[in-house]
């Protein structure tokens, strides 16, 4: 399984000590995690901008995960021009998954596949792993 990760997971997963830090370190036990440099890139402007402090737990999060290009590519379904790097970096990285809290701009494809990757949250991603057995209940 490969979760492509958004670049506001991969801010809030760099705070030291959070829920979801600890979410992403255990499911790298059950799922190879992955992203782009365009979430790379907006993930660490924003932690430079708002959470410096967070810097050294990103650095460490982004070495542990496989960076896969970024590659654009026609879409069928409608988004922002800024979050279509996105998307297509999880259709290109071969992603099951592409993990984000994005609401506004990928509130509307919660729940749903687009080619062959599952958009969700990490609510509907917890369900996803404890459906298939991989995380108990």
């Amino acid at each position: 399984m490969r979760v492509f990760l958004d670049a506001n997971i991969l801010f809030s997963g760099s705070f030291p000590n959070s829920l979801l830090a600890e979410f992403l370190d255990n499911l790298k036990d059950h799922a190879e995690l992955v992203t782009n440099g365009h979430a790379k890139a907006e993930a660490e402007r924003n932690l430079e901008a708002k959470m410096p402090k967070s810097l050294a737990r990103f650095r460490k999060l982004i070495a542990s995960l496989k960076l896969v290009p970024v590659q654009l590519n026609e879409l069928t379904v409608p988004l922002a021009e800024k979050d279509q790097p996105i998307l297509c970096g999880a259709i290109a990285g071969e992603a099951d998954f592409l993990l984000t809290g994005d609401k506004k701009d990928f509130g509307h494809l919660f729940g749903t596949t687009v080619s062959v990757v599952r958009i969700v949250t990490v609510q509907l991603l917890v369900e996803e792993l404890e459906n298939r057995g991989i995380l108990g209940e």
